[in-house]
């Protein structure tokens, strides 16, 4: 027996319960089921299965081999299925992982656009600013701001972004404008607590010199949104992604300060496992994300 075989037997005598069913679906006897379990736990060693007359039920072994046998046989099925017909509509479900804000205001329309266009797709997405491992949380495609330590994933940037400091001309007109970035100690500053970056540590570059610099204000929260409308009513200074920004900076509701000093990196990128690189569904949907972001986001926001 190959091993794709003896991954898809466990699979099915498991999914239907029993010897005897098994017996059935694979027309054979079921002393000949029997046997061919035994074989496969001899092979490796460890017992799978506990077993009566009447029912199986999985060992600590049988289940770890259960969950390696679907995820090998799922992905065998996914490379036939592009071999066979790469022109083939993109099916199955696609889990979406994206930041609260982006993905209520960016992420989401996109799926629908997509949702569209592949309607034998079936997209999970969920909004979330707490740091996820993909293969633990069981999410193909993440998309995430910045930079990007893990090296074993796979990022394809899909637009360009950066951050950017503003106030409310109210606050700047009673406090202000910071002229370097040791001035905004002294300043009231809006703090996100996102994600594990350093609470309050505000990084700023121009040329070859980089200052951090621990800021400190009355009013923090972990919601983007909030902040935003922390930094209109005039509460400090707020350091924030100009997708987030533009229309207010343009409108005069926010004054970008600053502004000739560079902050850490914001592009934003769609992150996914590597055994995921030949996905159609996964590669169609990254393609969607730039395409769509390219046609409806704001020029001036995604220069």
């Amino acid at each position: 027996m190959n091993p794709v075989s003896e991954l898809a037997f466990f699979a099915l005598l498991v999914r239907v319960g029993s010897l005897a069913a098994t017996a059935r679906e694979l027309n054979l006897t079921p002393p000949a089921v029997t046997k061919r379990l035994a074989q496969l736990e001899q092979r490796l060693g460890v017992r799978l299965l506990n077993r009566t007359t009447r029912s199986i039920s999985l060992t600590a072994e049988g289940e770890t081999y259960l969950i390696n046998a679907q995820r090998i046989l799922g992905e065998i099925e996914e490379m036939e299925r592009q071999v066979s017909s790469s022109r083939a509509e993109p099916k199955g479900l696609l889990r979406v992982n994206a930041p609260l804000g982006f993905g209520r205001t960016h992420v989401g329309p996109a799926v629908s656009s997509f949702a569209r266009r592949y309607p034998d797709v079936e997209v999970q997405l969920q909004l979330t600013d707490r740091p996820i491992n993909l293969p633990d949380d069981a999410i193909d495609v993440a998309i995430r701001f910045g930079e990007l330590p893990d090296s074993r994933l796979i990022a394809r940037k899909i637009a360009a972004n950066r951050r950017r400091l503003c106030a409310a001309p109210a606050y700047l007109q009673a406090h202000g404008h910071p002229q370097t970035p040791r001035d905004l100690v002294q300043h009231n500053c809006i703090v996100l607590r996102q994600n594990d970056a350093a609470f309050g540590s505000w990084r700023l570059s121009r040329g070859k010199q980089t200052e951090s610099v621990k800021v400190r204000g009355s009013l923090s929260t972990n919601d983007g949104e909030v902040a935003l409308n922390w930094a209109l009513d005039g509460h400090g200074i707020l350091m924030r992604a100009e997708w987030n920004l533009a229309g207010h900076l343009r409108s005069g509701r926010l004054v970008e300060v600053l502004g000739d000093y560079e902050t850490p990196p914001a592009d934003i990128y769609a992150v996914y496992l590597e055994r995921l690189n030949l996905s159609a569904k996964v590669s169609l949907f990254i393609e969607h994300l730039r395409d769509f972001f390219h046609r409806n986001a704001d020029e001036s926001a995604w220069r």
